[in-house]
């Protein structure tokens, strides 16, 4: 298996366990969604729904593949993205945390892009 369809499906695992998780809860109020774009490579975990007459819609997890790195975008987890990639195997020099802007990536332990 290739490098990006390998991370293609690490990111979905991911994604999917914790829709999963998230749908389990006793406390869930609100319908989420995977979006998977495997065309552009671009991987959402959303909330979309609606509270009486206030539309809810927010990303929790917005991850993209770009030149055979996984960029996250914005991540709203607890545990974060990046520690259950690299879990499943991905090394760190292979995950840009994309929410932090360029300048300040080069002090962490991730690509700096």
């Amino acid at each position: 298996m290739d490098k990006l369809n390998h991370y293609r499906n690490l990111i979905k695992q991911v994604l999917t366990e914790y829709d999963n998780l998230s749908n389990q809860s006793s406390d869930r109020h609100s319908e989420t969604c995977l979006v998977f774009d495997e065309n552009h490579d671009h991987y959402l975990w959303l909330t979309v729904d609606w509270q009486g007459s206030k539309r809810l819609k927010y990303t929790h997890v917005h991850i993209r593949i770009k030149n055979d790195k996984i960029y996250i975008e914005e991540d709203w987890t607890e545990e974060g993205i990046a520690t259950e990639l690299m879990r499943l195997g991905v090394a760190s020099s292979e995950i840009v945390l994309a929410f932090q802007p360029p300048d300040v990536r080069g002090f962490t332990d991730f690509a700096i892009a």
